[in-house]
């Protein structure tokens, strides 16, 4: 076996015994691209270079801005706000609640960018007033996980930065959040389309209606949140604000928002919030950090290239390899988390798909990407969004998984619509930024 077989070796196996044994994912990027590179004579203090690299962003500074933001919106409980809105809005309808249940992810994953946020924090408002009406329990939960999923393509999304610096496309940020509007709205009216036919067939209930003497103040409460996504969109469209400066602005007008004009959190609880965004700061960086140095590991290789051949050598049809890539993907994407997957994937595959037998652009397979890993959030067995929502709802996760099945064919039949019609990803950002 040759130097370059042995370390190709060590670098894939070697990630995928120690993830077996359950290394963190980190320090198994970390670990394996050590292993490949003292094995083809590479230089540790290279590694190093492209680990310092990795993380040495301006653009990057973006992610703890998104990451404050959330934790802030959470300890001011901006969710309830939110979700009145959505009951107000669709809640007298026949099955009123799960249609709230979806809107409110919709309007939530405009602020917040996140799947497992939209579920820790609606999830423990909306599962309970479901269960408590009489829906089934396991319905409730799954519809939940599967509605947060519009978090990470509805943008801010910090997992679209991540894609981002990975792809090496840095200067589209703002393309790939516009790119995420229509791929999140089509899989948010899909999901409302399921639920008007359960409600029909299981003759769900109607919500209680709104006084009227509430609802401007409802109106009111929620558009003031709402006015993130302004900030955000509006901002980096126009040019006013790159990326990292609307994160922080919008991070700011968060603090002014929860802690001076509603008051809905004390002060004393910014130690709190600071400690939940290091944690989880800490870990993205170090996944990110560790990624480039496997990434690197993986270029030296010329790993990428050699996929690419094996893929395009397998069939010339577009259609085929698409589809090649999504079923990967989602498979992947049932055992590990989002965050690692798109730094692992994104420079294996994207050679693949802007390959001229492809011809991809990479805002369009970012959102494909996403997409399909957010699908891995909600399935078992490692689905952190599916953990997290089925601990709120008290349900197994094995039962529930079950019941959610419908919801996942809604989710893969949207993925599959933003795969092979690039418009629904590309219009907006084309219309508005090229």
């Amino acid at each position: 076996m040759d130097g370059t077989t042995l370390s190709t070796v060590l670098l894939l196996g070697g990630f995928v015994v120690l993830m077996l044994i359950r290394v963190p994912v980190a320090f198994a990027l970390l670990l394996s691209a050590v292993m490949s590179a003292l094995a083809c004579g590479q230089g540790l203090s290279t590694l190093v270079q492209q680990m310092v690299k990795g993380i040495d962003s301006f653009t990057l500074l973006a992610i703890p801005f998104f990451i404050l933001m959330g934790e802030i919106m959470n300890e001011g409980g901006i969710s309830n706000k939110i979700v009145d809105l959505a009951n107000l809005l669709v809640g007298r309808f026949r099955g009123g609640l799960a249609y709230v249940n979806v809107l409110d992810s919709t309007l939530f994953g405009h602020v917040s960018g996140s799947a497992v946020a939209d579920v820790s924090s609606l999830g423990s408002i909306v599962i309970p007033l479901m269960k408590k009406q009489g829906y089934d329990e396991d319905f409730a939960v799954g519809l939940t996980v599967t509605t947060a999923c519009q978090g990470v393509l509805i943008p801010p999304s910090h997992n679209m930065v991540i894609y981002a610096l990975a792809a090496g496309i840095g200067g589209q940020i703002g393309e790939l959040f516009l790119g995420g509007f229509l791929p999140g709205f089509l899989l948010g009216g899909s999901l409302m389309l399921l639920c008007f036919f359960m409600a029909k067939k299981y003759k769900f209930p109607r919500c209680d209606p709104v006084p009227k003497g509430q609802r401007l103040k409802i109106v009111v409460d929620a558009i003031l949140p709402m006015m993130i996504l302004v900030i955000i969109i509006v901002g980096v469209s126009i040019g006013v604000f790159t990326v990292t400066e609307s994160a922080a602005i919008a991070c700011m007008y968060t603090f002014l928002l929860t802690y001076l004009i509603f008051r809905s959190a004390p002060l004393s609880s910014l130690g709190k919030v600071a400690k939940n965004t290091l944690k989880t700061l800490a870990i993205v960086l170090t996944l990110i950090a560790a990624a480039k140095s496997f990434a690197y590991m993986m270029t030296v290789l010329r790993i990428p290239d050699a996929l690419t051949a094996l893929l395009t050598g397998l069939t010339h049809n577009k259609f085929l390899l698409l589809l090649i890539i999504n079923v990967l993907l989602l498979l992947l994407g049932c055992f590990m988390d989002m965050a690692p997957l798109i730094l692992i994937m994104t420079p294996i595959l994207l050679p693949v798909v802007t390959d001229p037998v492809i011809g991809m652009d990479p805002v369009h397979f970012g959102i494909v990407l996403i997409f399909n890993l957010a699908v891995g959030l909600c399935t078992p067995p490692v689905g952190s969004a599916l953990f997290v929502g089925c601990a709120i709802g008290k349900t197994p996760i094995e039962r529930t998984a079950v019941k959610t099945l419908p919801m996942y064919g809604v989710m893969v039949l949207g993925l599959m619509l933003v795969t092979y019609i690039p418009a629904i990803s590309l219009w907006l950002p084309t219309l508005l930024l090229r």
